[in-house]
């Protein structure tokens, strides 16, 4: 496996110390030969795990100097990475609007560089975006339009971001039991999968988790939890 493969699968599994001294030392062995596209990876990397830890600021300059060293390369599919790191950190700080704009440079970059599953992971982003502002119809056709790729490219690395979409949908909508099954079914796809979710994405489905404890109570919520487990993911945003 390359370093991207290695350093990108320790994160998913939750491995923080793991990718912190592998890309400690890819920094340093990229920049003695000149490597832009693994210096890039590893700074991203350090930028994810400060997301994941809760500093947002410090989140933000990694991946402005990981931005940085991509544009200095003049290969734009480098700028892919910390341009959906500066995305997230707005979007996780409240700054929806200036979130929205990002996500959708972010899609445009992307279908540029013929990328469509990383289309696809912005564009359930910008949902969650839209989600935020209010905008629950725009938001609902954006979570519809990624699911059905997924589904229909077998994406299934993002299952697990498929109820998570569904929860936020659903909990904004006020339907809590539905909310707490997928949640649920969200829980299971990663498990399954042997991955944690991404640090955005891990505060939305605590939000909802919450909310749907709050309006459900612990038993209501744990019934609903344990049923949206059961569910199979292609038929369960068929009713």
């Amino acid at each position: 496996m390359s370093f991207s493969d290695d350093v990108r699968s320790a994160f998913r599994r939750g491995e923080t110390d793991a990718v912190v001294r592998m890309s400690t030392a890819e920094i340093e062995r990229a920049r003695a030969v000149g490597d832009a596209a693994s210096e890039v990876e590893a700074r991203y990397s350090l930028a994810r795990v400060a997301i994941r830890g809760g500093d947002l600021p410090l989140g933000e300059a990694r991946a402005r100097e990981a931005l940085d060293v991509a544009l200095r390369s003049g290969d734009r599919a480098l700028e892919e990475r910390p341009r959906h790191v500066l995305a997230a950190v707005a979007r996780m700080a409240g700054d929806l609007a200036r979130a929205r704009d990002l996500y959708r440079e972010s899609i445009a970059l992307n279908e540029a560089l013929g990328q469509p599953e990383i289309v696809n992971s912005e564009t359930h982003n910008l949902a969650f975006c839209e989600l935020g502002l209010g905008n629950l119809a725009e938001a609902r056709r954006l979570f519809g339009v990624s699911r059905a790729r997924v589904f229909l490219q077998g994406w299934d690395d993002f299952v697990p971001y498929v109820g998570v979409g569904g929860a936020a949908l659903a909990s904004a909508e006020g339907d809590h039991p539905r909310a707490a099954r997928m949640v649920g079914l969200a829980d299971a796809a990663f498990a399954a999968l042997g991955q944690v979710p991404d640090p955005d994405d891990a505060a939305d489905l605590a939000a909802v988790r919450d909310a749907a404890i709050e309006a459900l109570g612990p038993a209501g919520f744990a019934a609903e939890h344990e049923r949206g487990q059961r569910l199979d993911p292609r038929t369960a945003f068929d009713d």
